[in-house]
């Protein structure tokens, strides 16, 4: 059985961000990625796909993205980043490994006995546990799925419009994969691309007057809650004006800072609907055959379905404890956030090394 004083399950932004804070506090560390490279998550992901958050508040923890990559990095990019990152801190990253199980381990000492899908069993004293929100597509059982004939995949399997070329598409999903699918799709030759939304979201502009969101959100965040989503309805309306006129219903409430959740930041999907590549659908009630009918009563035909319906964390399968308030494991990458997913990577990993370190000496 292999030993480490603290296993990192997940080689992503924030497993990678805890496994650099622990080590520089000289604390041994192993980091377990499913993938086969560093990035491997951002690498199967779509070609069009950028960070939304800006370089100069991105950088992971004691390293910050070196400023001779783009203000906004490409998928290729982040990959880049992540490889050097890992290097940087000469981390230990076993690739290619999934853990199938985490369960607690009483005798002889307290720890945590880490079950790998290969056959490995890992043994530590503290587990950090860092697989993030998307690691199990949701792909939802509507009436009817098992009849339809055409193209049904998961947002996950999407790269390019290529497969898509003359095809009518229909995206399910109006958060910023599927809106990004959609405006990819009818950039690139679909022949007509649907958006089914079944919760308006608020959209922001990615750079309001010129200025990052993100760096917006990071002073409207000190503020009370009432006034920043007085202040981000407001710049959402100088910007991006009425979208009903264009089929996109308007969100029940545009209270971001209420609700923590991010909104749709937009990056191309609005020019797209005003200028008629997207038409906007309600939810889908039932695929049949050819197509799908949707909450309204109406139906369409569709060559292919791309359903961008979100993901679990499926830590409930993971971790075989009945409380998963555990003496050594922590979770770090579990939470929404309008400043910014890697911003707050950063910060939560520091405090994470912390508290670490106080349980190790205890």
């Amino acid at each position: 059985m292999p030993d480490a004083v603290v296993i990192v399950v997940g080689g992503g932004a924030s497993g990678l961000s805890a496994a650099a804070a622990l080590t520089r506090r000289r604390i041994e560390v192993v980091v377990l990625e499913q993938d086969a490279t560093v990035g491997g998550t951002w690498a199967r992901r779509y070609d069009r796909l950028r960070l939304h958050s800006v370089r100069a508040f991105s950088g992971l923890a004691h390293f910050s993205i070196p400023r001779r990559f783009p203000a906004y990095l490409s998928r290729n990019d982040v990959v880049a980043y992540l490889d050097e990152y890992a290097r940087h801190f000469n981390l230990r990253v076993i690739t290619g490994t999934t853990v199938d199980r985490i369960r607690p381990r009483r005798d002889p000492q307290p720890g945590w006995i880490i079950d790998t899908a290969g056959g490995d069993r890992w043994h530590c004293r503290v587990v950090v546990v860092a697989t993030g929100q998307y690691r199990d597509p949701i792909l939802p059982a509507w009436p009817g799925r098992e009849a339809y004939t055409g193209m049904l995949t998961h947002s996950t399997a999407y790269k390019n419009a290529a497969p898509y070329v003359g095809k009518r598409v229909l995206v399910v999903g109006a958060g910023n994969s599927g809106a990004e699918i959609a405006t990819d799709l009818g950039d690139n030759g679909a022949k007509s691309v649907d958006l089914s939304v079944r919760t308006p979201p608020p959209i922001v502009p990615r750079d309001p007057f010129g200025m990052p969101v993100q760096r917006t959100s990071l002073l409207l965040s000190t503020l009370p809650v009432s006034i920043a989503n007085r202040f981000a309805r407001l710049t959402a309306k100088l910007t991006i004006g009425d979208l009903t006129r264009y089929g996109m219903p308007a969100p029940a409430e545009f209270s971001p800072y209420t609700t923590k959740r991010v909104p749709l930041i937009d990056v191309g999907f609005v020019d797209a609907l005003k200028r008629g590549q997207i038409t906007i659908r309600p939810a889908v009630e039932c695929l049949t055959p050819t197509g799908a009918i949707f909450a309204d009563g109406t139906n369409q035909a569709y060559d292919a379905i791309i359903a961008a319906t979100g993901f679990s964390t499926g830590l409930d399968s993971l971790i075989a404890a009945p409380d998963r308030a555990q003496p050594g494991v922590y979770f770090i990458g579990y939470f929404q956030s309008l400043r910014g997913h890697w911003f707050e990577a950063n910060r939560a990993s520091r405090r994470l090394a912390r508290e670490v370190e106080r349980y190790l000496t205890r």
